[in-house]
């Protein structure tokens, strides 16, 4: 497999790791028959806790997990689009917003999102009135446990990166460090799919 970083103007420096995943999830869609870029993004963030003194730290209270949040947007076939990774006290759909942003500016090609409920609110007006698109909100069944439409394919990709031990805590001081963790590993994850 050949990738061109030098051709898109990206050094030895920043955003590579995005741009080999970037790549290879291309590759992935295509060997499955589906379009190089998506068209449905489906968010989740996950709290863990931080082993040291991290920046950008805070304590979650619903899951009561000190430490940081994780983000993610990812396609259909659960393969990761983007990734965000904050302090653990700062509401869903407030740092939704801007993760939509971003994953909407790099794939201009997705036409609507879902998420949970946590995302109701201000999440789904920005997405509305800024994005000019939908946010899909799954409900809870309430008697009983089901399994809901498309929530469980994000839910497959957080199991797959907590497979990796080092994803298991956050053990990374800086959150764009975390973040590249969980790229690396998925492009591990996403080189075995396209093999």
């Amino acid at each position: 497999m050949q990738f061109s970083l030098f051709s898109k103007g990206v050094l030895l420096g920043g955003g590579v790791w995005e741009l080999v995943l970037d790549q290879l999830n291309r590759k992935a869609r295509s060997k499955v028959g589906k379009s190089n870029s998506p068209s449905y993004g489906i968010i989740d963030a996950q709290s863990v806790k931080t082993q040291y003194a991290s920046d950008e730290r805070g304590i979650d209270g619903g899951k009561k997990v000190k430490g940081h949040k994780r983000h993610i947007i990812v396609d259909i076939l659960g393969n990761l689009l983007h990734i965000q990774v904050h302090a653990a006290n700062i509401s869903d759909t407030k740092a939704a917003c801007d993760v939509f942003e971003r994953t909407s500016e790099k794939y201009p090609s997705i036409n609507a999102y879902s998420g949970d409920a946590g995302y109701r609110g201000t999440a789904v007006t920005f997405v509305k009135e800024a994005l000019n698109m939908t946010l899909h909100i799954s409900m809870k069944i309430k008697d009983g446990w089901a399994v809901l439409p498309k929530r469980w394919v994000v839910e497959r990709t957080f199991a797959w990166l907590n497979n990796f031990r080092r994803l298991a805590k956050d053990f990374e001081i800086l959150p764009a460090t975390s973040e590249n963790m969980i790229r690396i590993a998925m492009i591990k994850l996403t080189v075995a799919k396209c093999v």
